[in-house]
């Protein structure tokens, strides 16, 4: 952890010097061309692991302190069509490109809702259900992680490209990258609210995993004659999230002062930072690029489906 803090603290400061990339990707590339350079003794993982993952869901919810419940509900409810949309549209492509790819039903199943819904969290809680092989698994979270990678890099130098606004570019990142974590970092660093929004955009589309998950279960249920795995719920449930919400609600009534706002913002930033240092720490490029020419391939079209159908639906419906 201190490890990560350490590239959260030289984030910070080179992102005074490079604001158009912003602490967040900052520290996520300091972490991986660290993880590139060498590899970390094994003392390192648990530190490492627990704040990829907890540290970056206590800072949501740390963000939620600054925001009012009302926008919450607003911006995840006036985006549910661009959401939905690139939902759909990501679940109907997979299967169709993934026979044309000559690739296993499992694997496109993972890829697809991977991509679809919330990245690696959406493939563990399938995984749960369609019981794919260890090397699905491995295979799908690569090429996620990849086309994450590649959509913190790029996808904010597009936005100033193409002149999207903060609240575009926050319904861009939310609906169109996969892990929780990289959109975080590609919104916040094209802007705080842009990241505010990207941030209530992806852990709307994030809740959109359960009755997915549901329904993949009844229907394996209905293939099977009736036989179902209990579902482990209690672990598929983002929990955090009703956290996020809980910070806004006391937001919203008036117990957080309006001037401790820019605070809470910069200690979410940092908390973020931290942990995509943490999360770039577990990135090796060398193991992300075998992970196979027909998984990258499906997961490529994937990718560029998805980015330009949210930007084509937010046109159409004019967010």
């Amino acid at each position: 952890m201190a490890l990560a803090a350490v590239l959260a603290v030289v984030a910070t400061y080179l992102a005074g010097f490079a604001p158009i990339l912003g602490a967040p990707v900052i520290a996520i590339l300091l972490g991986v061309g660290l993880r590139t350079c060498s590899a970390l003794p094994a003392a390192f993982d648990l530190g490492v692991k627990f704040s990829g993952r907890n540290v970056l869901q206590f800072a949501i919810v740390v963000s939620g302190f600054g925001i009012s419940l009302t926008s919450i509900v607003r911006t995840g409810l006036g985006t549910l069509p661009v959401t939905l949309g690139t939902i759909a549209i990501a679940l109907a492509i997979a299967p169709v490109a993934g026979r044309l790819l000559r690739l296993d039903v499992k694997l496109r199943e993972l890829v697809g809702i991977g991509t679809a819904i919330c990245g690696a969290s959406a493939i563990a809680a399938v995984a749960t259900v369609i019981d794919p092989s260890e090397d699905e698994v491995a295979l799908s979270i690569a090429t996620i992680f990849l086309y994450n990678i590649a959509a913190v890099l790029t996808f904010p130098l597009i936005g100033h490209v193409l002149g999207m606004t903060q609240t575009q570019f926050g319904v861009w990142a939310g609906t169109a990258i996969n892990d929780t974590s990289s959109v975080v970092a590609a919104g916040f660093a094209y802007g705080h609210e842009a990241g505010t929004r990207a941030t209530i955009v992806k852990l709307t589309r994030a809740i959109l995993i359960l009755p997915i998950v549901g329904v993949l279960a009844l229907l394996r249920a209905r293939s099977e004659r009736g036989t179902q795995t209990p579902i482990p719920w209690r672990s598929i449930v983002p929990w955090f999230i009703l956290w996020f919400l809980a910070a806004a609600v006391i937001n919203s009534a008036g117990v957080i002062p309006i001037s401790a706002h820019a605070g809470i913002s910069d200690a979410a930033t940092f908390l973020i930072s931290l942990a995509l240092a943490a999360i770039g720490l577990q990135t090796a490029l060398t193991k992300l690029l075998r992970a196979g020419s027909r998984p990258l391939a499906l997961g490529f079209i994937l990718w560029l489906t998805v980015a330009l159908s949210s930007l084509a639906i937010q046109h159409i419906a004019q967010l």
